[in-house]
């Protein structure tokens, strides 16, 4: 006899890392660009270029991409883009990676500061996080069934239902957004884009035959010089819908998604508009979407074997199955008040704000998930001060929350996720703004179950001795934790047989009863 055994495919992060690392440079402004009188806004982003896994460690190559506006107060030239990239090679220590695993790089920009050293050098500090996970797709044999390869064999087996979750997808991809915006009929011609922003909106997956459906939003934000004589610089911002769909073999309704997406390379141009003049701009956007997709699957696989007329032994192994134990969603409310540092210009009008969830730290509580961090908030805005004429604020605002999932334990795993679905700044004064955001966090969560299974059988003749040494016939008084099962493996006979000898119609005994056993 063999066992019939069914594949259930696996998905585990097998290792991951966190580390810190600090970044500084100083930076001559190039000679073609004039001198710094004050500094307006700055922003950067971590690029990650090459990940080389070894054994237990991970070699990261990328850099860290700045832009930098300035104020000057040369003619013609009143606020200057400066960009570059300062290089980073580190050494991660991963337990457990080698050479051949899938290894994802996630790196995030905790701090940024740029400073004047001169008009003609700046410098700039950045605190950047990087995060590495080994991801591994394995398979657990579960068994499921006995092939009787002899007539004549008779053994007693049972199955237990167990509702599994395997991963059915797994795999990264791009979806691009290509649109294009015209600017509203006041606003002037663009003679060139001094700063732009690109934040990434709601983004929503939809489970189809053969592939995936996307929608979301992106809000776009510039500010230019205009064209004409005196180069006014205007603001402009909106929101850009998109929708599409993903080729995704092996992909149908029913399945249980866990995506989730970030933006990746950009490029923001000025176009002509039907009349040659320069007045749309174009957006190219590439999301790295990272695709999980789940099967929920019930299977009875067999949970203990014994024969009665060969002697039958099993083998069993450890392993962890998963299912699915929920899929929620939830939301809170986060207010504070950001006040611009002491000795900046005042504020006069707000021009753009944005946020993102960062530094999430999750742990397991009584029916949820804690998760404790901050949203990190930019603000641009007006001074109406002619040598310093736009600033920007940033700001941590914290957040704590609970995820509510019922009956969740400490050995329970999801990944949470989180974004900002509302932002609402207002100016209360020249020197404080009042910040009203609401927050969205989800989470797919995985029941970690640890179980013997049946891997291998050993099948005997009977042991002569040990049956002779059983009686021809006995009364069996039932005692507590006796069941038909273990009273059939212990006299090698059917739970069928039991039940026929003693015209049982259900299973259920009472300590004290009595049944015959006749071998």
């Amino acid at each position: 006899m063999n066992l019939l055994k069914k594949n259930i495919h696996m998905h585990r992060i097998r290792s991951e890392a966190v580390m810190q690392l600090t970044l500084e440079d100083d930076r001559n402004i190039p000679e073609n660009k004039p001198d710094v009188n004050t500094i307006n806004l700055e922003k950067a982003r971590v690029v990650i270029d090459e990940i080389k896994p070894g054994t237990d460690v991970v070699n990261i190559k990328g850099c860290l991409h700045f832009e930098i506006l300035y104020h000057t107060q040369e003619p013609g030239s009143s606020l200057v883009l400066f960009e570059g990239d300062i290089p980073f090679e580190e050494k991660m220590i991963v337990k457990g990676v080698t050479s051949a695993d899938n290894v994802n790089v996630l790196g995030e920009v905790e701090d940024f500061s740029v400073s004047c050293i001169n008009s003609r050098k700046l410098s700039i500090r950045s605190l950047v996080s990087l995060t590495a996970a080994a991801e591994e797709l394995y398979d657990e044999e579960v068994p499921i069934g006995i092939h009787m390869e002899e007539k004549g064999e008779t053994l007693e087996y049972r199955k237990m239902p167990l509702q599994l979750a395997q991963i059915s997808i797994c795999k990264n991809d791009i979806f691009r957004v290509r649109d294009e915006v015209s600017l509203p009929p006041n606003y002037p011609n663009i003679f060139r884009i001094l700063w732009q922003n690109v934040h990434l909106g709601d983004v929503e997956f939809r489970v189809m035959e053969e592939k995936l459906g996307i929608q979301g939003e992106v809000q776009l934000f510039v500010l230019y010089e205009g064209e004409g004589e005196d180069r006014p610089v205007r603001s402009f911002e909106t929101l850009i819908p998109f929708s599409g769909v993903l080729e995704c073999h092996g992909c149908r309704e029913g399945l249980l998604p866990d995506i989730h997406c970030v933006p990746g390379q950009q490029e923001i141009t000025v176009r002509p508009d039907l009349d040659g003049e320069e007045r749309c701009i174009g957006l190219e956007l590439a999301l790295d979407i990272g695709i999980r997709i789940y099967e929920e699957e019930t299977i009875e696989i067999l949970s203990d074997i014994y024969g009665v007329t060969k002697e039958v032994k099993t083998q069993c192994h450890r392993c962890n199955l998963n299912r699915v134990l929920a899929c929620v969603t939830g939301k809170t409310k986060v207010t504070d008040h950001i006040r611009v540092p002491g000795g900046s210009a005042a504020i006069l009008q707000i021009l753009h704000s944005e946020a993102q969830v960062c530094q999430i730290q999750q742990s397991i509580v009584e029916n949820g998930v804690l998760v404790k961090g901050g949203i990190q908030v930019k603000v641009m805005y007006i001074t109406g001060d002619d040598e310093n004429p736009y600033a920007c604020v940033n700001a941590q605002i914290p957040y704590q929350y609970v995820l509510e999932v019922p009956g969740i334990g400490p050995e329970d795993m999801g990944k949470v996720r989180g974004q900002v679905e509302q932002l609402q700044v207002t100016m209360l004064d020249g020197e404080e703004m009042d910040v009203k955001a609401v927050l969205c966090f989800s989470t797919v969560v995985f029941s970690n179950m640890g179980m013997d299974l049946i891997g291998e059988l050993q099948v005997n003749a009977l042991d002569g001795a040990v049956m002779s040494g059983l009686p021809g016939m006995v009364i069996y008084v039932v005692k507590e934790g006796d069941n038909l099962w273990n009273i059939g493996k212990k006299y090698y006979m059917t739970v069928e047989r039991l039940r026929e000898l003693n015209h049982l119609s259900s299973d259920e005994l009472q300590i004290g009863q009595k049944l015959l056993i006749v071998k």
